[in-house]
């Protein structure tokens, strides 16, 4: 009954926008890149992709594999993917330096960003990290932390972090930067009990910020703003199915995950897809559409400037392309 009311609810999505009549029988290839390797971080994606769901939306999707050495920004700039997801701060950054990005959905409403540290060095307050080696990712990925150290004045020394915590495991570094859903249970994986551990949420320390939206340039928006709603109310729907069905899904997930020769596991990615049924508020179903709201945008821009990582806040109705608006029309 679950797979029909779900077939039923894509159906909705597909002739709810205008020019959808023939959507399933005349597909439309355009190609998306998240912003990390495959992983249950994009579970909702892969599923949309496996179950069919963008087809039924008239889209032929090629899913990308990006990665700290594939930026989801870069990508899309350069116009080598159609869509891509990327925190809220890292696109804000990136339309403020010049470059025509929009927000058509945000999926991630708040953040799931922290610093870990080990208790056995002596850090036990978030001042302590002050002065401190700490891995941070590439810029894309450590513009909080650092608007954090900017605004409370700490000085650290930049350890540059990759995709694993090895480095934070064998002591080479005194704070890891890590997502609740990934990397903070990979360390405990590895052996380190939660006791031993002091975990810096930046949603306490005030910087709960959204974070993986859905992004293209303006004017692919502007060429076909159906197509882009299509991705994302067909994205909407797998992510709804994969919170329904986790075990299916986290078949799909891994079939991406070994064929990328990812070093992970099925109790990992359980961990990361659970954690996400935590953090996505998904719209009603049938409404298809997760959306930006201004108050948060406003709030991450605002810190974004006040710590000179931006000289301006670029103007909300530009950041942001409402899909709800294409279905009124």
């Amino acid at each position: 009954m679950k797979a029909i009311a779900r077939l039923t609810g894509i159906l909705l999505l597909i002739f709810a926008l205008p020019g959808n009549a023939d959507a399933a029988q005349s597909l439309r290839r355009v190609s998306f890149i998240p912003q990390w390797i495959p992983q249950a971080q994009f579970a909702g994606y892969y599923v949309a992709l496996d179950k069919g769901f963008y087809k039924w939306c008239g889209l032929e999707v090629d899913i990308l594999r990006g990665g700290p050495k594939r930026p989801s920004a870069e990508w899309l700039k350069k116009g080598a993917a159609d869509f891509a997801t990327m925190f809220l701060s890292t696109a804000i950054v990136e339309r403020a330096k010049g470059a025509r990005l929009v927000n058509i959905g945000q999926v991630l409403s708040r953040s799931s960003q922290v610093l870990v540290a080990k208790k056995s060095s002596g850090i036990k307050s978030w001042q302590d990290i002050n002065g401190r080696k700490t891995g941070l990712w590439g810029a894309e990925l450590s513009l909080m932390p650092m608007v954090l150290f900017r605004r409370y004045g700490l000085h650290v020394t930049v350890i540059p972090q990759a995709s694993t915590v090895n480095l934070f495991l064998r002591g080479g570094e005194d704070v890891v930067s890590a997502m609740l859903y990934n990397e903070y249970h990979t360390i405990l994986q590895s052996g380190v009990e939660p006791e031993e551990l002091v975990v810096f949420r930046l949603s306490d320390l005030g910087f709960n910020v959204p974070e993986d939206g859905i992004y293209c340039l303006e004017s692919t928006f502007k060429q076909d703003p159906q197509t882009c709603c299509r991705f994302v109310q067909a994205s909407i729907e797998g992510w709804r199915y994969a919170f329904d069905h986790p075990e299916e899904s986290l078949d799909i997930v891994m079939k991406y995950v070994d064929d990328a020769k990812i070093p992970t596991n099925r109790q990992h990615q359980k961990w990361m897809l659970q954690h996400m049924s935590e953090v996505i508020d998904l719209p009603a179903s049938g409404a298809g559409q997760a959306q930006l709201q201004e108050d948060a945008y406003r709030a991450v821009a605002g810190e974004l400037m006040a710590s000179g990582l931006i000289e301006n806040i670029p103007a909300f109705s530009d950041f942001v392309e409402n899909c709800a608006a294409i279905h009124e029309k």
